[in-house]
């Protein structure tokens, strides 16, 4: 069972065939650049709802496998190599030739991915421009939230059973910074999606991604690095996960990089600020 107002987002999408497995999306149409979303971990499409609503952009925001309404299969990998891979598909199921890319917390590494292989020539779709929001681009600078901690402890394994409502709500909060406009009804919206199809028992399965993250950091470093587009990196300050300090860091070794700044905004700017996200999303791209 899920809100009204999820069942409106579910609503309002479609479902593509990926390598036989059901991919949930919603499009937007519009005029200029389309914009391509990778959301983060554990999030989904969902949180961007608000964004999406703003912009007058086409607009392509796919729930990786695992997260939201797509397929959540106990066997799959949930490597960042893979779910690029389906961003690259979906994109190319729906015709996009070019656009920008705007990733989210996991969803930054997904980007990163796919740049390293734009700058190579290896990328189905132009990359035109490139928005991050809050994600640890710089995995040993994050600060990894205790439910996030023993996820790790499982190795990359998923559960054979539920986590206990109050547990999983209790670390959701733990990604949210006090005074956020993030409140019970955004928590409740984001642990509904996480349990639906008993996907919170893959959590601890796909937080094996820190793992993956911190083994190619230095690739997925220079794919940003590199990238000879445009490169603004929009982070919420009071984030108690991906602290500001990444986007200055990597405004040091990308000195074009353009870094905005949001005073009062925590890890989840798309749900917190959804109108000032997508002003930002439209300007820097």
């Amino acid at each position: 069972m899920v809100s009204a107002r999820v069942q409106q987002w579910h609503d309002a999408g479609a479902f593509v065939d990926i390598d036989g497995r059901r991919i949930f999306q919603v499009r937007k149409d519009g005029t200029g650049l389309p914009i391509v979303v990778a959301h983060g971990y554990p999030g989904s499409s969902y949180d961007f709802t608000g964004v999406v609503a703003e912009l007058d952009r086409p607009v392509l925001v796919p729930d990786l496998l695992g997260y939201g309404f797509s397929d959540k299969p106990r066997d799959a990998s949930y490597s960042l190599f893979e779910q690029a891979d389906l961003v690259e598909a979906v994109v190319a199921a729906a015709g996009i030739t070019e656009c920008a890319l705007v990733g989210h917390d996991m969803g930054t590494t997904v980007v990163a991915e796919l740049l390293s292989r734009h700058n190579a020539g290896r990328l189905g779709f132009d990359v035109q421009g490139v928005v991050l929001l809050n994600g640890s681009i710089f995995i040993d600078m994050a600060h990894l939230t205790r439910g996030q901690r023993l996820g790790l402890l499982a190795h990359g394994r998923a559960m054979p059973f539920s986590f206990p409502p109050a547990f999983l709500r209790r670390n959701l909060r733990e990604s949210v910074a006090p005074g956020t406009n993030l409140g019970d009804e955004e928590i409740e919206d984001l642990y509904d999606l996480i349990r639906l199809d008993r996907g919170d028992r893959l959590l601890t399965r796909q937080i094996n991604y820190v793992r993956e993250r911190r083994e190619h950091q230095a690739t997925w470093t220079a794919a940003f690095v590199q990238y000879v587009g445009r490169l603004s990196a929009v982070w919420g300050v009071l984030d108690p996960i991906a602290v500001p300090a990444m986007p200055r860091h990597l405004a040091d070794l990308r000195p074009a990089t353009e870094v905005v700044l949001l005073d009062g905004v925590g890890h989840w700017p798309s749900i917190e600020v959804p109108a000032r996200v997508a002003a930002e999303i439209a300007s820097h791209t």
